[in-house]
């Protein structure tokens, strides 16, 4: 079974560093301290897991009245495919609207614009670099979202 979890001990944070690091810093290239920064304290941070392994993760935190930031979204390479970023989005957007959120931006790397835009969020930037990577900005309304804060969201695995 893989569950999506909202990261609640310093265990779990861990894990979403673990699938970070592998993803954004062996994978991609991004150096450590770009990677893991000063938000990482504050930011509430999700895990998917399969079992008990750590496969994706991603983080949002609070930028400004009713705006809530996502980062870090990441599966790891051998799990992608399997709509795993749809379920961390999914659980992020309804977090973000259990806090009374209701926008939620982002800067996707551009390779990733049609999955943000398959789940509603838009372009509102021109083509920048973050850490030599081509990025855009994007938003979302998220109103209507609201309701109970997601624990714990799960999929069958394959």
């Amino acid at each position: 079974m893989v569950t999506v979890k909202i990261a609640t001990s310093r265990n779990e944070r861990e894990d979403a560093f673990f699938v970070r690091r592998k993803v954004f810093v062996e994978e991609q290239g991004v150096p450590l301290n770009l990677e893991l920064d000063e938000f990482d304290e504050t930011a509430s941070h999700f895990v998917v897991y399969e079992g008990k392994t750590a496969i994706g993760a991603g983080r949002i935190r609070e930028i400004g009245e009713s705006t809530g930031k996502v980062e870090r979204v990441c599966v790891l390479a051998e799990h992608r495919g399997k709509h795993l970023g749809v379920l961390v989005m999914d659980a992020l957007e309804q977090h973000a609207g259990a806090t009374g959120m209701k926008k939620i931006v982002l800067n996707a790397q551009s390779y990733a614009i049609p999955f943000y835009e398959k789940l509603g969020y838009v372009i509102t930037s021109p083509e920048f670099m973050d850490a030599d990577i081509p990025h855009r900005a994007m938003e979302k309304s998220i109103v209507g979202h609201e309701g109970t804060d997601p624990v714990h969201a799960s999929v069958p695995s394959n």
